[in-house]
């Protein structure tokens, strides 16, 4: 078995699962290769429902978990979106796809050597942005955004330049907890508050 067909077979897994609920992500999902963001000795392991070691500490989630936050994040066509850590590249390549060449993507990677290698790798989608530097601190010159997926954990709680970089009535999806484990947490910017609902148990790497 090759590994599209491997790919597709994990993808149809996902739906029977009931993690991917809508059409648009799983078409993101066929559309972008999670291989291509590997480097060669790791190919292999891109069709297995599991987080895959990027080096420096760093994973690159687990499909089920990136179709779920994806869910959570209810995306549309044309909007701007932030991510903090890119790592692969892979989840940054979905979001683009989601929100087309309307929308736009900017992502923060923390660890230098893992930025160079997802710009590369995302070197074709134009309305991909990114930038090397403190996820904490969100990134203030493409503010407001409709859309902020966090792919590490915080420690206790949103961090408030996100809150202040979401649009009203936008929506965050960020792990919070301890490093051994954390609460996924969907929020909705109301005003000047954040409504919060707990999604689940989750484990992430830390926010750095």
């Amino acid at each position: 078995m090759n590994l599209k067909e491997a790919y597709s077979i994990l993808i149809s897994d996902l739906k029977k699962a009931g993690y991917l609920k809508s059409d648009n992500i799983t078409s993101a999902l066929y559309a972008v290769s999670r291989w291509d963001f590997l480097p060669a000795e790791l190919k292999q392991l891109s069709t297995m429902d599991e987080p895959i070691p990027l080096g420096f500490g760093q994973t690159t989630s687990a499909p089920h978990m990136v179709a779920i936050m994806l869910e959570l994040l209810d995306l549309r066509e044309g909007q701007n979106i932030l991510e903090i850590g890119t790592g692969s590249g892979w989840n940054t390549a979905l979001l683009a796809e989601l929100v087309g060449p309307k929308g736009s993507v900017t992502t923060i990677e923390f660890i230098e050597e893992l930025q160079d290698s997802a710009k590369n790798s995302l070197e074709d989608y134009f309305n991909v942005g990114c930038i090397h530097g403190d996820g904490k601190k969100g990134y203030e010159p493409n503010a407001p955004y409709d859309r902020i997926i966090v792919t590490c954990a915080a420690k206790e709680e949103i961090p408030k330049a996100l809150e202040d970089q979401l649009k009203d009535g936008g929506i965050i999806v960020i792990p919070i907890g301890s490093i051994i484990m954390q609460e996924l947490v969907k929020g909705t910017k109301r005003g000047k508050w954040i409504e919060k609902e707990n999604c689940g148990l989750c484990k992430f790497v830390p926010l750095v």
